[in-house]
C-alpha cells in the first residue's frame, strides 16, 4: 500500500513536492536540524508522516513561517499547483527598509543625478 493510499506523506517529501525547498535533500537535512514543529510537536526526522490539516511552522530564511496543509501530492509539479498543497496561516511581510535615510530616492523620469546633486547627496551620506 503506497503512503498517499492512507493518506500520509513523509515530511521531507511534501516540502519538496510544495516548492518550499529546493531540493529533497536540503528539505531533509533543515527537519533533521530539529527547527521544525508539526502540531506544536518537535520533529527531527524526515521521515516523520504527515497528513491532511497538520500545521508546520519552521523558519525559513528571516521568518517563521506557518503552513497548513491541505493537500498531499504523488510528485513534484508546477508552482501553480504547488501553492494549492498548503495555506499559509502568517504570509511573510515584506522587508522593512530601515536603511532609508541611506539612500537617495529619485523621482521617476528624473534622469541622472547632476554632479552638484551627486555631491549634495554625499555630504547627506556623510552627515549621517
Amino acid at each position: 500500500m503506497s503512503e498517499n493510499a492512507i493518506g500520509k506523506l513523509r515530511v521531507d517529501k511534501w516540502l519538496f513536492y510544495a516548492r518550499l525547498f529546493k531540493t529533497r535533500t536540503i528539505a531533509s537535512a533543515a527537519v533533521a536540524q530539529g527547527q521544525f514543529r508539526i502540531n506544536s510537536q518537535l520533529v527531527k526526522k524526515p521521515s516523520y508522516m504527515i497528513k491532511i490539516g497538520d500545521v508546520l511552522t519552521f523558519p525559513k530564511s528571516d521568518y517563521i513561517r506557518v503552513i497548513e496543509i491541505k493537500l498531499l501530492a504523488k510528485n513534484r509539479g508546477p508552482a501553480t499547483v504547488a501553492v494549492t498543497l498548503y495555506d499559509d496561516l502568517d504570509p511573510p511581510q515584506p522587508k522593512r527598509r530601515d536603511n532609508k535615510l541611506l539612500t537617495a530616492e529619485r523621482e521617476k523620469g528624473s534622469g541622472r543625478p547632476t554632479k552638484r546633486e551627486r555631491r549634495d547627496t554625499d555630504k547627506l551620506r556623510d552627515f549621517i
